[in-house]
């Protein structure tokens, strides 16, 4: 593990410098380029439990997991084995496999408000759907979204966006033409006030409402207490749909997601991540009324070549089964406050103000007094200071997501060593800044 704060990574700067010529910042996703918190970006070569490898032999501890999917740890051996398998039968069919039906049984038994299920390759891609869905359901163009929620890169979701937008200190996205975003109603998280006077400025014209449960795109920013309940009251006042992106909290923060943590059962809710175990995937299901009106059973198209693509399936399957084994939620707590209770104790020991908290397996921590409740709150953080905290933890072995406006993920990978090794980096890096 790397002790030190001279980080070798000459490998990493030679194959990220050939990686601009060859690709846009040279990264396939913006947030990877390291341009919130400036440095040299790592390149990976290994991934294995709760530890990443770059290419020049560094070791990390991750709190980052493929952005959430690895719950379980990275490569859990039980996962390779179930995909080996599935590999001696074909990496993609393009057609019907019981594989499918398998994982969407786990996902219906699993998620409060889905009665069916459709797979689809990404959360952005469920995203899109969902919301033509919603709007063909409804009969009605307009929908509520959440400053600072990220639902994907699609043209109607990209108006105060969070995550790489944010990261980027980007207002909105250049080539999205104002016809795409003029029915994208936006409100402060937290704010059931300002979604009242939405709805009573325009009746009859919203489909539904659409949100992170658990915010992990503008940090980590947890609902206010009745707050879901409150929307949940809204939108059935108006007719309206209640959309639940829980890309980023399904199976992680509950095994039924934030709905049955919480206990608000939405219309529609979109799903990621975990349910592929790693591999791309994405799901979006609900109410059995409004999935019957996607193709073929109803008249709303949307399809997709690699849509339940059987090594994705087979991941999903054997990570939720895991998830599923005695005591495995209890354990993803116990080590995630631990974790963060460390670091803000260790934060407020050294000087520093900070705030921050967890839900289960997931959790952040803004360098402000706080508290952080929505998107403005969250952007008055110290972002230098996170930066060289970011930084400091990277050149001791801990490895954090580059972006002040990322939530942090834990598995059952890490270990108390773990826990203690990275509270121990944090001191130093907190007592040097």
């Amino acid at each position: 593990m790397v002790t030190t704060t001279s980080l070798k990574t000459t490998k990493s700067e030679e194959i990220f410098s050939a990686a601009r010529n060859l690709m846009p910042g040279g990264v396939s996703s913006p947030v990877r380029a390291f341009k919130s918190v400036g440095g040299q970006p790592i390149v990976f070569d290994r991934v294995k439990g709760a530890y990443i490898w770059d290419v020049d032999d560094n070791q990390y501890i991750d709190y980052v997991g493929t952005w959430g999917p690895a719950i379980c740890g990275h490569a859990h051996p039980d996962v390779l084995k179930a995909l080996s398998e599935a590999l001696e039968k074909g990496t993609s069919f393009g057609a019907p496999c019981y594989l499918e039906n398998i994982l969407a049984e786990m996902v219906i038994d699993a998620v409060p408000s889905i009665e069916m299920v459709r797979f689809v390759n990404s959360g952005t891609e469920a995203c899109m759907a969902v919301l033509r869905l919603m709007r063909a359901y409804t009969g009605r163009d307009k929908i509520i979204k959440f400053e600072g929620c990220y639902h994907g890169h699609a043209d109607m979701f990209l108006v105060k966006a969070g995550s790489g937008v944010a990261t980027l200190g980007l207002p909105d996205s250049p080539g999205v033409p104002k016809s795409a975003t003029s029915a994208t109603l936006t409100a402060p998280y937290n704010d059931l006030e300002a979604v009242k006077r939405l709805f009573a400025e325009n009746p009859g014209e919203i489909a539904g409402v659409i949100l992170e449960p658990v915010v992990g795109n503008s940090g980590f920013i947890v609902p206010d207490a009745g707050f879901l309940e409150g929307l949940r009251e809204l939108t059935k006042a108006n007719d309206a749909l209640l959309v639940f992106d829980e890309v980023m909290t399904g199976f992680r923060i509950a095994y039924g997601g934030a709905q049955a943590k919480f206990g608000v059962t939405p219309d529609l809710t979109t799903l990621g991540k975990i349910i592929g175990g790693g591999l791309p995937v994405g799901a979006y299901g609900g109410r059995r009324d409004i999935m019957e009106m996607i193709a073929p059973a109803g008249p709303v198209y949307q399809a997709g070549t690699l849509s339940g693509n059987p090594l994705a399936m087979t991941a999903g399957i054997k990570t939720l089964e895991i998830l599923k084994r005695p005591g495995t939620y209890d354990q993803l707590e116990q080590t995630t406050q631990r974790l963060i209770d460390g670091l803000l104790a260790i934060a407020s020991d050294t000087g520093h103000t900070v705030c921050g908290g967890h839900v289960s397996a997931m959790f952040g921590m803004f360098f402000t007094a706080g508290p952080v409740q929505n998107y403005d709150d969250a952007k008055k953080s110290d972002l230098e200071k996170f930066n060289r905290f970011h930084r400091g933890m990277l050149e001791n072995g801990v490895y954090l997501a580059p972006s002040q406006f990322e939530a942090g993920f834990t598995s059952l990978a890490h270990t108390d060593e773990d826990i203690e090794n990275t509270l121990a980096a944090a001191r130093t890096v907190l007592s040097n800044m």
